[in-house]
């Protein structure tokens, strides 16, 4: 048996290394215990997770947004063009005379390009009506409310698109109004006062104004056909005390702001002493102009809005008391420009629901309460003209009935 061990051990070099090559490896690890410390650390710690990934903002515009959107000024745009066309089947009609014999390039430019933006804006607020009850019961009919709602829009989410496009209207409107159609309507009643009837106003009896506080101005007549004033007096005050009296037989105003004065007579009073002047010519800026006095029909309509405030607070100012139609013009420039968002939801509110009998009781209720509101503005215009109450008052009087009714209707469609 000796023999055989003998035999093997020398027999078997490559045992004898690797048993030596472990014992080596053992002998470095136990006099390297910081570096198996730190591979137990790195085997013990957990693969690092992957980082979250942000969740997608929502898009503000939807694509049902952009769909009612669409579909409101569309439709508000159609029926613009609609009313174009029965307009100027009716006023071709009723003026065929003036479109026979005037030229017809003033006819088309210089009348109805100005006179169809003048409409679209008098009639803005039932037209806004009509497009939301129109395309709104075409969407309840089809079934593409009731959808919506069902996908979990909120009946105030759904009317936000309906809002936004009263917005685009009213925004739209109001800049027209108040700065682009009154210098159209410039020429559209220059065309009319040429070619159809002259209303404009060219003469005046009796004028008085005040030119500044103590300074008053008489005229017993005016013709603005020449420019001349006859019988002109210039009283200044101090209190209830006479200081001067400015006297001519005429006066003539020429396109600068300019009054010539001929054959005047210059009287100014200190106690019981008097100082008097005369001259055949007189040149003077008195601060007064012929419109001040010559009060047309349809003058407001010509005046942008920055001008209405300004004639209106400088009317007040002398102490003229025909200024109703200017204070009534813009007011309602502001107050049309409200009831785009009021008549809005009050459409919203009534065609929102698919009901019996199709579009067509929607489409009659909406024209009933839009012509109904126009009519109670023209009403409450006369309170202002008539005295009763303030233009401010009269013109927002529908305005806030309207309010009411839209508040109450939009609960009910919210049910």
């Amino acid at each position: 048996m000796s023999d055989e061990t003998t035999h093997i051990l020398p027999d078997a070099p490559e045992a004898t290394d690797e048993a030596t090559k472990v014992a080596d490896e053992a002998v470095v690890n136990a006099d390297a215990p910081e570096a198996a410390d730190e591979a137990t650390k790195v085997a013990d710690t957990p693969a690092e997770a992957p980082k979250a990934e942000k969740p997608a903002r929502r898009p503000l515009v939807k694509k049902f947004d952009i769909y009612i959107i669409k579909n409101f000024l569309g439709t508000y745009v159609f029926a613009i063009l609609l009313l174009f066309a029965i307009v100027i089947m009716f006023d071709v009609n009723e003026k065929l005379d003036a479109v026979i014999n005037a030229p017809w390039k003033e006819t088309v430019f210089k009348y109805f390009l100005n006179f169809l933006p003048f409409v679209a804006s008098q009639f803005s607020p039932l037209f806004t009506f009509i497009a939301v009850i129109f395309f709104t019961s075409r969407l309840a009919d089809r079934s593409e409310i009731i959808a919506m709602l069902s996908s979990g829009i909120s009946f105030n989410r759904l009317a936000i698109p309906y809002i936004v496009s009263a917005a685009v209207i009213a925004a739209s409107s109001y800049a027209l109004s108040a700065y682009v159609i009154p210098p159209a309507n410039v020429k559209r009643i220059e065309y009319t006062n040429q070619w159809v009837k002259n209303k404009a106003v060219v003469y005046a009896d009796n004028v008085q104004m005040q030119v500044r506080e103590g300074l008053m101005a008489y005229l017993s007549r005016y013709d603005n056909t020449t420019r001349t004033g006859f019988r002109f007096s210039l009283d200044e005050y101090d209190g209830k005390k006479l200081k001067s009296r400015l006297t001519a037989e005429n006066v003539r105003y020429d396109s600068i702001g300019r009054w010539t004065l001929k054959n005047y007579v210059d009287r100014n009073f200190d106690g019981l002493h008097e100082t008097m002047t005369t001259g055949a010519s007189l040149d003077t800026l008195l601060g007064i102009e012929p419109r001040d006095f010559l009060i047309s029909k349809n003058d407001e309509q010509t005046l942008t809005s920055p001008e209405l405030k300004y004639y209106i607070d400088r009317q007040k100012a002398r102490g003229v008391g025909n200024i109703k139609s200017f204070e009534i013009e813009y007011e309602r420039r502001l107050a049309m420009t409200a009831a785009a968002f009021i008549l809005t939801i009050i459409g919203l509110s009534l065609s929102s629901r698919k009901v019996r009998g199709g579009m067509g009781k929607n489409i009659a209720i909406g024209l009933l309460l839009s012509f109904s509101y126009i009519l109670f503005m023209q009403v409450t215009s006369t309170f202002a003209i008539s005295g009763y109450t303030s233009a401010r008052v009269a013109m927002w009087i529908p305005n806030v009935l309207y309010t009411i009714i839209a508040v109450v209707l939009y609960r009910r469609a919210m049910r």
